[in-house]
């Protein structure tokens, strides 16, 4: 009796054994981990955030929270707004009405009033905020007919309120925010339909700024290796750029950074890491000169229009940016990536060495200049004509030296 009380203990062990160095082998479990899924993609891999990153790569989850990138979108709180709200500094003035930035409370909300007629009132709350406040803000409400975005935004040259680019300048039907516009300023978000221009979202299950998981990918089944001390060896669960070939690098960036596509074949925000991004959308600028391409939002069709990049069979976004830092005014830095490839004792510069001087030898500054988007334009007052806002062309080459030093 005793001996078969061994045995069925025995192989009750030999059970639990095998069961152990099965889940081992083939793979995390869930229920070995307390990994909370923000959202799911399409395909069934799981979101989690950048924070389950942070226990790992402390150091570049600190320095990414510094990025444009990382800040480009977030709830929107009273704290995070950068605009005023005291009476006088909080009101956009249409020909039509005044749009007053208020708290309501504890929560922000425009509240628009027309100035005619019955003054009609409008009171929409601001949800979430878009950009990192370097040039600006904007802001999207979510309404029962879905999410749009907000008629006044915050301008930082000025320190004001103003009307959003490109709205009227009176009181118009809120725009409408669906996948294309929100692709390139949050991480993930699905739709409650399947149509591509539905502003339908469940809020709860938006990953918001571009995070880490939008350039390598879902990171549940990744966290959980990790967790379980697997180690990097035998996980492949992430998508490691390096890896990648070229054009796979480039279309990670282009996925936002080659201005408006057309022909969108599948969701936009099916695209992963890895894939082939001309099979979900083709670039609208794809067969026009460079010459024709604005600086706002095209800087990957503008740096495939330069000579660094044509003579170079690896140059790529990352050759230059790291998009794990915060590198703005580092021109230091920039410059030194040119020098990387032109020795100095190979190029010579057509402009005088006192003016090179002056300019404190700022190959980027001459080459790289910013110029006036034709795209992205604000209205400042409702009697002004409206102002284009300056962005830095990706187009290295030589400028006219007037347009160089603007």
């Amino acid at each position: 009796m005793k001996k078969k009380i061994f045995v069925g203990l025995g192989l009750v062990l030999l059970g639990f054994i095998s069961v152990k160095l099965y889940e081992y082998l083939s793979g995390p479990s869930e229920q070995y981990t307390d990994v909370k899924v923000i959202a799911y993609h399409y395909n069934g891999e799981g979101y989690v955030g950048s924070e389950s990153c942070m226990e790992c790569h402390g150091d570049i989850y600190e320095t990414h929270l510094q990025t444009a990138h990382y800040n480009t979108s977030e709830f929107t709180t009273l704290d995070n707004i950068h605009g005023s709200f005291e009476e006088g500094k909080n009101v956009v003035r249409l020909m039509d009405a005044d749009i007053t930035i208020v708290d309501k409370n504890g929560h922000p909300f425009q509240v628009a009033r027309l100035n005619y007629g019955d003054r009609k009132q409008f009171d929409w709350s601001m949800d979430i905020t878009i950009g990192s406040g370097l040039k600006g803000q904007t802001f999207l409400t979510n309404q029962p007919d879905g999410l749009h975005q907000l008629q006044a935004s915050y301008f930082v040259p000025t320190d004001t309120w103003i009307n959003s680019p490109n709205y009227a300048n009176s009181l118009v039907p809120l725009r409408p925010v669906n996948d294309q516009c929100l692709k390139c300023h949050v991480t993930f978000a699905k739709s409650n339909n399947e149509n591509l221009n539905s502003n339908m979202y469940d809020m709860s299950r938006m990953v918001l700024g571009v995070d880490c998981e939008k350039c390598h990918g879902p990171s549940e089944k990744h966290v959980i290796f990790q967790r379980k001390g697997i180690g990097t060896q035998k996980d492949t669960t992430l998508i490691a750029l390096a890896s990648l070939s070229r054009q796979q690098r480039l279309d990670v960036c282009a996925s936002c950074h080659s201005g408006l596509r057309s022909n969108q074949i599948q969701n936009p925000f099916k695209f992963l890491p890895g894939d082939t991004l001309s099979k979900f959308s083709k670039n609208f600028n794809s067969l026009r000169p460079s010459t024709s391409l604005d600086v706002h939002g095209n800087q990957f069709g503008l740096l495939i229009s330069s000579k660094c990049f044509t003579q170079s069979e690896q140059m790529d976004c990352m050759t230059c940016h790291d998009p794990h830092r915060n590198q703005r005014g580092q021109s230091g830095y920039f410059n030194s990536k040119c020098i990387e490839c032109h020795q100095p004792n190979t190029i010579t510069c057509s402009i005088s060495q006192s003016k090179m001087t002056a300019n404190n030898n700022d190959c980027i500054q001459c080459h790289m200049p910013i110029i006036p988007s034709r795209s992205m334009q604000v209205q400042l007052t409702k009697l002004e004509e409206s102002t284009p806002i300056g962005v830095r062309t990706h187009n290295i080459a030589i400028y006219p030296e007037a347009e160089a030093n603007e």
